[in-house]
């Protein structure tokens, strides 16, 4: 019984390295194709990885350069970098150099800067974050426009519920404020105050709105003539 078992391992065997034979034969280059290809791309990826993190090391310096330049009051080379960074760096500093575009811009051109804010707000490549930060920082910029109606309703759509509400909620209530709507203004301050997420510092700065809401609109009179005092009699 031994024997039998051993004479049907060993055929077993022969056979197996028949079909492994057999198979090698038929695909024994795509076989080798197919590990020079994995080689070659485990090799590419890694590369690929190096090319990148050294590009990304290479903007961060560019970045920080650009900067310090802009803080020394070398506007026009750390204009030439971010440029640079805009057209040509990875996709990250694009963003940051497109962010300071904008804001650079909008020193000197509300209207400009708002525009290009609104760039980078539809910019489908930008993350949710960065769009509704671009879409607040446009609706800054054109709160005091002649029409700020527009303005108005990107921050109140910015007021529910993402991550810049409780910047959105106190411009619309300091913009109410300036249009004399004091219940409005108590309404968006409320808001804010009944948030559990308010930062601190908003808290502290709203107990002073609370304080301006609950006076109310101050009416000024305007104060009457007093009689002229008669002259003095001289003698």
């Amino acid at each position: 019984m031994a024997e039998n078992n051993e004479f049907f391992r060993e055929v077993n065997e022969d056979y197996r390295r028949d079909q492994v034979a057999q198979i090698w034969r038929r695909y024994g280059g795509v076989i080798i194709a197919l590990a020079v290809l994995l080689v070659a791309g485990v090799g590419g990826w890694r590369y690929w990885q190096n090319a990148q993190r050294a590009a990304a090391e290479t903007a961060s310096e560019q970045f920080d350069t650009a900067n310090r330049l802009a803080r020394d009051g070398k506007v026009a080379e750390a204009d030439k970098i971010f440029d640079g960074l805009e057209a040509q760096g990875p996709a990250g500093y694009r963003l940051l150099a497109r962010f300071r575009s904008a804001a650079e811009a909008a020193k000197t051109d509300a209207a400009k800067g708002a525009a290009e804010f609104d760039a980078l707000a539809g910019d489908a490549n930008a993350g949710d974050g960065l769009r509704d930060l671009a879409r607040l920082r446009a609706a800054l910029l054109r709160l005091d426009a002649a029409n700020p109606a527009p303005a108005l309703a990107s921050l109140q759509s910015l007021a529910a519920g993402t991550p810049f509400r409780h910047t959105a909620r106190e411009m619309l209530g300091l913009a109410a404020l300036k249009r004399g709507q004091y219940d409005e203004a108590g309404r968006w301050f409320d808001q804010i105050s009944a948030d559990p997420d308010t930062p601190q510092g908003l808290r502290q700065r709203i107990e002073v709105y609370a304080a301006i809401v609950a006076g109310g609109p101050v009416t000024v009179t305007e104060a009457k003539a007093e009689p002229a005092a008669p002259p003095p009699i001289t003698r």
